[in-house]
């Protein structure tokens, strides 16, 4: 780099911190005005937010909004994500206890109080900019803080009129429109900044953006990454199962990183499932196919930002082979896992890796050399209707959630149909290089506050032959 791009760099890199500075400090004003907010008020404004872009008219402008600016999938999913996913985030938190006590030991003696943590710096992906940038911000101002959301640059305008949308529909509860804030032009200079100067990291992009949120040197939640894989045994509703992985791989043309990315497939009942999937509008490429279509999903190792969320005609016109009408999402028959078989990793794609596997034993062994690859923590799916076989899965593999009997995609971040938390942000524990297992909501950007008064009975230690038994005699 020469002199004059060093002073370039260097200025560039000054108005950027200098920007977030004055970003951060009309954030961190609108928060503390509502630090002393009670439950009722924190609860109406939430409401009121998810409310302004989810409203009928405005859920299918951003909807159509979404899909013309990325290019990524399709309207039918922004617009179920938008309509319908806020709606179901703010249902699943709008009767938590977010304010003054949280919870009370009184075999402790213990109370826990609620404090707010201040300005979140939320990043939000290009794959689902549309539900993002508003689940983010109202578990954060559920928790009583501010929000600025950086957006990928490819959904800048998406996150502008979200969080337009909100700002206008906070003023006119009476409460600051700086409560959330949209980075209008976003750089990596300013994510960067961002992440440098809130209080903590809400973080969910490509993996390169959460490491960087890790390394930040701010506390943050990150994401690990996503590599679903889903398996069908010998108990498994088969016409029920073959509807469902469809409706996972193909929802948004695949933008989730939790579609189902592999399907293994019990060999006893692999013919039967495979003709359902073609049913479903499965398209199984040959050996040609299937090294054109590699060529196109990978560039030089790197999944190619092209091919991502894009219609089966679309990637098949790319990749130079033809399609039956009708097809909805491409099986690629795999046998291996890791860098040398890269359907095995995750593909944001219609294209589904498809094994088989001999039983729930060797599905489980499957399953962990996939996620060994790529995709380890995230989760992991199974249709079936043998307890033994899902605690024996769920207990073997090393993930933070099975799926059973449900479409992976729509709802490993919670749904209707199921207990889960509502989130786009995944917790992948120590697997996924993540401090945390849970799906990601308020709970999670508030500090809290221990109070511990003594207790009427002190404890007594017991004995040693109380609390070490037999382990005296084996030791000596």
């Amino acid at each position: 780099m020469g002199k004059q791009e060093r002073i370039f760099a260097s200025d560039e890199a000054a108005a950027a911190a200098a920007e977030i500075a004055a970003l951060v400090e009309r954030s961190r004003a609108a928060q503390q005005e509502i630090e002393d907010y009670s439950q009722e008020q924190v609860d109406a404004l939430i409401r009121a937010m998810v409310w302004s872009v989810a409203r009928p008219g405005v859920a299918e402008e951003i909807a159509r909004l979404t899909v013309e600016e990325t290019r990524l999938g399709n309207y039918e999913g922004k617009y179920l994500k938008i309509h319908r996913k806020t709606r179901a985030a703010l249902m699943d938190i709008i009767d938590d206890k977010s304010v003054g006590v949280l919870e009370e030991y009184p075999e402790r003696n213990i109370v826990v109080i609620a404090k707010p943590v201040g300005v979140i710096g939320a990043l939000s992906p290009s794959t689902n900019p549309e539900a993002t940038p508003v689940i983010k911000a109202i578990n954060a101002v559920k928790g009583r803080n501010s929000i600025i959301i950086a957006p990928h640059p490819r959904a800048k305008l998406t996150n502008k009129a979200v969080c337009d949308r909100m700002r206008e529909a906070i003023d006119k509860m009476g409460a600051p429109a700086d409560l959330v804030i949209s980075i209008d032009t976003p750089t990596l200079e300013k994510t960067n900044e961002l992440m440098r100067q809130c209080d903590r990291i809400l973080a969910t992009g490509g993996g390169a953006m959460v490491q960087a949120a890790y390394s930040s040197g701010t506390p943050a939640l990150g994401v690990g990454v996503g590599n679903a894989v889903i398996t069908v045994d010998e108990t498994a509703d088969l016409d029920e199962a073959a509807e469902k992985i469809r409706i996972s791989k193909t929802l948004d043309f695949a933008a989730s990183c939790s579609a189902d990315n592999s399907v293994l497939l019990v060999e006893s009942i692999y013919d039967d499932m495979l003709e359902k999937l073609k049913a479903q509008g499965g398209y199984v490429l040959g050996e040609e196919e299937k090294a054109k279509l590699q060529d196109v999903l990978w560039i030089d190792g790197a999944l190619n930002a092209k091919v991502v969320a894009q219609p089966p005609e679309t990637i098949a016109g790319m990749a130079g082979f033809e399609i039956p009408e009708g097809t909805k999402f491409f099986i690629v028959p795999e046998t291996g896992a890791g860098p040398d078989h890269p359907f095995s990793g995750e593909k944001l794609t219609v294209t589904m890796a498809l094994y088989k596997v001999k039983d729930i034993d060797e599905a489980i062994e499957r399953t962990n050399e996939i996620q060994a690859y790529q995709g380890q923590g995230h989760s992991c799916g199974i249709y079936s209707t043998s307890d033994a076989n899902v605690m024996k899965l769920a207990n073997a593999t090393k993930t933070s959630r099975v799926m059973v009997n449900q479409p992976q995609a729509a709802s490993n971040s919670g749904n209707l149909w199921n207990g889960m938390r509502q989130t786009f942000s995944l917790g992948c524990g120590s697997w996924g290089g993540n401090g945390t297992n849970n799906n990601i909501t308020w709970r999670d950007l508030i500090n809290e506050t221990w109070v511990s008064k003594p207790l009427a009975t002190p404890k007594t230690l017991p004995s040693d032959e109380e609390l070490f038994g037999d382990v005296i005699e084996k030791l000596g």
